[in-house]
């Protein structure tokens, strides 16, 4: 593990590596004065999620293992693979870089400086993303779009942490980039299938099936085999047709299995477009410890796969 992560380090120290161990630094102190304050708010935020109080000395449950964790877990790989730039390093040294170019969607540009992006030479479709937070996206259809406004919304992400408040650990040694990609749109015009997979130390446990449509998105839960179970979120819809076992599955699941390796938890999503695989992202907090299943005994059961090791990583 360790002469795998100093063949990575090697790979990256021309893009910011020094600053991410100095920001590793830097985050540990600014997470333990957060951590005073903020550890009574997750109690808080976690009972009135989930309606019971978590176990920190003995976790359980999956949401009790995610706080954890936020919490314990200072594995050097999570701030290069939460990171949406260097996750691109990451892929090639684990899978080489020719498979990495192939599921990697192509990247049109990358600044910290949001007025310098070139929107006239930008195809008519794409996606602006920070490198350093979850969830925020500008998805670009047509060549109708407010540059300015942007522009204002980048220089806000930049200026904005993200995961302090829930001691998500992290993603703040990440030094703040936008990047704009090529948009995925499948033949609808939707954002394609995508997969994405439960990983406990390089084995699969649980995929979750995300079906894109108009203003609406479907979700629903799968064993490793492919099986349906009756599971759901309720931020979610559940679709009884159409679920099918994708034809390169087998592919999905290798690549996987690989990427996640390193980690005692992660989930890996993929994009899956007409049976081409692109890479989305690596998440290590999902729901950051708070996600409300039905039935709510699979928060318990679910937990059972992932035996909590401190400093895990330093054995691999």
């Amino acid at each position: 593990m360790n002469e795998l992560y100093n063949q990575i380090k090697e790979k990256i120290k021309n893009n910011n590596f020094l600053f991410i161990l100095l920001s590793v630094i830097r985050a540990n102190s600014i997470y333990l004065l957060n951590k005073i304050s903020n550890n009574k708010l997750e109690k808080i935020r976690f009972y009135k999620h989930l309606r019971y109080h978590m176990n920190m000395k003995n976790p359980k449950s999956i949401n009790e293992k995610i706080v954890w964790k936020k919490i314990h877990d200072r594995n050097p790989f999570l701030p290069v693979t939460t990171d949406k730039i260097q996750v691109r390093y990451y892929l090639e040294k684990i899978l080489g870089k020719g498979t990495a170019k192939e599921i990697l969607i192509p990247l049109l540009y990358v600044t910290d400086k949001p007025n310098t992006i070139p929107f006239a030479s930008l195809p008519s479709a794409f996606i602006v993303k920070p490198n350093h937070k979850s969830g925020n996206r500008i998805i670009v259809e047509n060549s109708y779009f407010d540059k300015n406004q942007i522009i204002k919304t980048c220089r806000r992400w930049l200026n904005t942490p993200y995961g302090l408040e829930k001691l998500e650990w992290a993603y703040q040694p990440i030094k703040r980039k936008i990047i704009i990609e090529k948009l995925l749109l499948n033949d609808d015009g939707n954002i394609p299938q995508e997969l994405k997979f439960h990983m406990f130390y390089g084995k699969c446990k649980l995929v979750q099936m995300i079906i894109n449509k108009k203003n609406q998105s479907y979700a629903n839960f799968l064993d490793e085999k492919f099986n349906i179970l009756k599971l759901r979120t309720p931020n979610h819809l559940t679709m009884e047709s159409k679920i099918r076992r994708p034809n390169n599955y087998e592919i999905m699941m290798a690549l996987v299995e690989k990427i996640s390796k390193p980690f005692d938890y992660v989930r890996v999503d993929l994009y899956n477009l007409h049976e081409k695989i692109y890479f989305g992202e690596l998440t290590h907090y999902p729901g950051s410890g708070t996600t409300h299943f039905e039935p709510t005994s699979f928060d318990h059961e679910f937990g059972i796969h992932w035996k909590i090791e401190a400093d895990y990583w330093k054995k691999q």
